[in-house]
């Protein structure tokens, strides 16, 4: 989507910080034995308080209002009666619409005391999205921003997840541009335009490189139980720089 109007801004802003806000009232309250269920549940209500969809659910029928991942597992994960333990990395993955305009947004985290690393990947996983934000500019090719991230997990000691990419939102949950990899691609030439809205989600691994989809037909994982963080706020391109609306 290109932003062309001031209502249209403010429309995105909407639901943005709704998404934002789901998000943040989950991760407050993810306690080992909390199940990913209950957290669900809370998101849903949540959702019906604000007048706002789920994104998953509207467009995909998926088996939850939000995408809920633990440890081995990468990205859409399924709520359910799964118990929530000391320790766990959780990702909680929040999109939603309002009056026909969308948002996405994500992030992983820590449960209580855990091992060094995983504090360590949410951290890189922080340092790729800013080192990648930086790049975002009016005229930009979009392949600096995959660039930027997959340096800095290098830097850092770890890599990136290479078939999970950020997309196109706006008027949809997934549209145009349809990838925005986070690692280089020098065939990639489109540039960003002015008031394109972009979910941007740099994918942080300590080993693998992709993902499989398990039997349940949703849940993403890696086949060596490498760890993955992930961080992705829908952002809009203006000539100003970036603008996160998911914060």
């Amino acid at each position: 989507m290109i932003v062309k109007t001031n209502e249209e801004l403010e429309a995105l802003k909407e639901i943005g910080k709704i998404c934002g806000t789901i998000r943040d009232e989950m991760i407050k309250v993810t306690k080992p034995g909390v199940t990913t269920k209950e957290l669900d549940e809370l998101a849903g209500k949540l959702f019906e308080d604000y007048g706002a969809i789920s994104g998953p659910k509207g467009e995909y029928d998926f088996p939850g209002f939000t995408c809920i991942s633990v440890n081995d597992e990468v990205a859409h994960g399924i709520p359910s009666n799964r118990v929530i333990q000391e320790g766990d990395l959780v990702n909680i993955d929040v999109s939603g619409s309002k009056n026909g305009y969308f948002a996405d947004t994500g992030l992983s985290f820590v449960v209580g005391e855990g091992e060094p690393v995983l504090y360590r990947i949410c951290e890189v996983a922080e340092k790729a999205f800013e080192a990648g934000l930086a790049k975002i500019k009016v005229g930009a090719r979009l392949n600096t921003i995959g660039k930027a991230v997959y340096q800095t997990a290098r830097a850092n000691g770890f890599t990136v997840i290479k078939n999970l990419t950020g997309h196109g939102v706006g008027r949809a949950l997934h549209e145009a541009p349809n990838h925005i990899l986070n690692y280089y691609y020098p065939m990639d030439k489109e540039v960003l335009q002015e008031g394109m809205v972009i979910a941007f989600e740099p994918f942080i691994s300590t080993g693998a490189e992709e993902i499989y989809q398990k039997n349940d037909g949703w849940t993403f994982a890696t086949e060596d139980k490498s760890f993955v963080a992930q961080m992705e706020h829908t952002i809009i391109v203006t000539k100003d720089g970036p603008v996160i609306i998911t914060k």
